[in-house]
C-alpha cells in the first residue's frame, strides 16, 4: 500500500474540517497503528488541542515552512499523513502543490495524495472544487457533505466519484464530541455504546475511511 497523504481542505472556515481531521486521524491510529497529523489551522480548538500526541504544527506562509512541510510529505515511509489546511491558506497551499508538481513527484516516491474537500454552497467553494478537479486525479478527490453546512443539499457542480456524508448530530452530541478529552476510538471500542446514535455515526464514517484505504491499495 502506498504512503497516503490525506489533505482536508475548504476555502471556507468553520465547515467541519478539524472534526473530519480528528475522525480520520483516530481511525488511522486504530487501523494502521501510526499516523502523523499536521495542524495548519488558526481556529481554536485546533487539531493539536484534540490530538497532541499525533499532531505537529505546520505552516505554508513562507518558503521555509513550505519546504519543511513538503519534505515531510513526499516520502514513502509507510506512515499515513493527515493535513488540516486553514481556509486562509487554501490558495497558497494548492498553488505550491501545483508549482512543485506534487502529484507526479508523489507517484515517483510511492506516495498517494487524497484530497478531502468539505463542501459549501458559495462561489469560492465552486471555484476551488473546479481547480481541484484539474489538479488531482478523479480517484484522489473526495467530496465531504457535512449536513451541518449543506443540510443535505449537495451543490449541482459536485461530480466527485466518492462522497462522504457527515450526518447532522443533535446539539447535545455535538457538545459531547467537542470536548478536548473525547476520543472517537475509545467510544467506538466500548461495547456498551453500540446501540447509541453516536456509535452508528462514528461507525459509518470509519467504514467510509476503510473504503478509501481499499481504493488506495488498488491504486498501488
Amino acid at each position: 500500500m502506498p504512503t497516503a497523504v490525506y489533505i482536508i481542505c475548504s476555502p471556507r472556515p468553520r465547515v467541519g474540517k478539524t472534526l473530519l481531521a480528528r475522525l480520520l486521524t483516530e481511525y488511522l491510529t486504530a487501523s494502521r497503528g501510526e499516523v502523523i497529523a499536521f495542524d495548519l489551522s488558526s481556529n481554536e480548538p485546533s487539531l493539536l488541542d484534540f490530538l497532541p500526541k499525533q499532531t505537529e504544527t505546520a505552516q505554508v506562509r513562507d518558503t521555509f515552512g513550505q519546504m519543511q512541510l513538503m519534505d515531510r510529505l513526499i516520502v514513502d515511509d509507510g506512515v499515513p499523513k493527515v493535513l488540516d489546511i486553514d481556509a486562509r491558506d487554501f490558495d497558497t497551499f494548492f498553488k505550491l502543490f501545483e508549482e512543485i508538481g506534487f502529484v507526479k513527484e508523489a507517484a515517483r516516491q510511492g506516495v498517494a495524495p487524497m484530497v478531502l474537500f468539505v463542501l459549501d454552497q458559495d462561489f469560492s467553494s465552486s471555484r476551488a472544487y473546479t481547480m481541484l478537479e484539474r489538479a488531482v486525479p478523479p480517484n484522489a478527490l473526495v467530496a465531504i457533505n457535512n449536513e451541518a453546512v449543506l443540510y443535505g443539499e449537495v451543490p449541482p457542480w459536485v461530480r466527485a466519484r466518492r462522497t462522504i456524508e457527515l450526518k447532522l448530530l443533535p446539539d447535545f452530541l455535538k457538545g459531547y464530541i467537542g470536548k478536548a478529552t473525547f476520543s472517537f476510538n475509545a467510544f467506538a471500542r466500548n461495547k456498551s455504546n453500540s446501540s447509541s446514535e453516536l456509535y452508528d455515526w462514528i461507525r459509518r464514517i470509519f467504514l467510509n475511511f476503510r473504503e478509501i484505504e481499499l481504493s488506495l491499495m488498488l491504486r498501488s
